[in-house]
């Protein structure tokens, strides 16, 4: 019985630790898409907030679906709310400060930061 409980407490934690966002990129981000156009990004443990550079902002809740480590690059899948799903990679694990967010068709569609915009 004993066995089972602690079965059972691994997955519901596996199961609650995957639908939240990771640590990894929970916070603020300075994004720039292929254009050049900023964006600051927030990401809570739930939802996501997409800032343009006129100020304006947009709400979506996400959840985790994925999460990848292979040759030391990391890939957290999320999907949105809508059903749209996107990867956000981390091509180098030793530099925490910079990343992708890629499309479905792993088409990049932001280059990400801590600190500056990068395009």
């Amino acid at each position: 019985m004993k066995k089972l409980s602690i079965l059972l407490l691994g997955i519901f934690t596996v199961i609650l630790i995957g639908c939240s966002g990771s640590d990894r990129y929970r916070g603020a981000w300075k994004a720039t898409d292929a254009e050049g156009v900023k964006f600051d990004l927030f990401f809570d443990a739930k939802s996501l907030t997409v800032t343009d550079s006129t100020g304006k902002s947009q709400k979506f809740d996400y959840t985790q679906n994925s999460i990848e480590f292979k040759n030391s690059v990391e890939n957290y899948g999320i999907q949105l709310g809508n059903g749209t799903s996107y990867k956000i990679v981390f091509p180098d694990s030793n530099k925490e400060s910079f990343g992708l967010i890629k499309d479905e068709a792993g088409n990049s569609l932001y280059t990400i930061s801590r600190t500056v915009y990068i395009r």
